[in-house]
This record gives structure tokens, sequence and C-alpha cells, in this order.
């Protein structure tokens, strides 16, 4: 496989990502963002934690969707995320998610 097909690939899987989550957002109160991933989920616990001098954040997730063009189950129960960076962690408004009719793929 070349690196243009990989490309190609990738930016297909991007795209049937995103038609994905635009179909599936509505279903979601929350969306979460970490270092490494991003999330949808129906109840967030997140937790400031202390240990040895070091803060880190404990975050559990139920009912969530992971986006991950990598992983084929993306709908999981329970997530927990133990990270040192920054959580962000806000409500939906259900805004209507449109994709182009024409979407440019290079």
């Amino acid at each position: 496989m070349s690196t243009e097909d990989l490309e190609k690939y990738e930016t297909e899987m991007e795209l049937q990502l995103y038609r994905e989550y635009r179909d599936i957002v509505r279903q979601f109160t929350y969306v979460v963002e970490t270092e490494r991933r991003f999330y949808l989920a129906n109840s967030v616990d997140l937790q400031v934690r202390e240990a040895g001098g070091e803060v880190y954040f404990e975050l559990k997730l139920s009912d969530a969707w992971v986006w991950d063009m990598y992983r084929p189950a993306r709908f999981v129960r329970n997530v927990r995320v133990l990270t040192f960076k920054d959580v962000n962690v806000e409500e939906l408004d259900k805004p209507d998610l449109e994709l182009p009719d024409n979407p440019r793929i290079t």
C-alpha cells in the first residue's frame, strides 16, 4: 500500500467516523475531550485526585461512544480515564450537524 493510498484510506475512515458521529450525537448529553480521545457520554463523573504531590484527573463515563477510527466497537458501557492532562467536558445542545453535499477529499 502506497503512502497516497494510506492517506486516502485514513481520510475516508475519518469521513465515515464523522458520519457515524453526526448520526448518533443526539443520543448523548456530554462531549468529553482528553489528550488521547474524544467521547460522547450520557453520564460523566470527573474527580481531581492527588498522589505523591502529583495532581491528576479520574474520569468515569457511562453509556459512551469513543471517537477512534481503529476501534471496531465504539459504543461502550463504561470508560475510566486517568490523565495528568486537561479534561474538557461540555454539555451538548444537540446542534444540527450537516455534512456537505460534496465533501472534498484530497
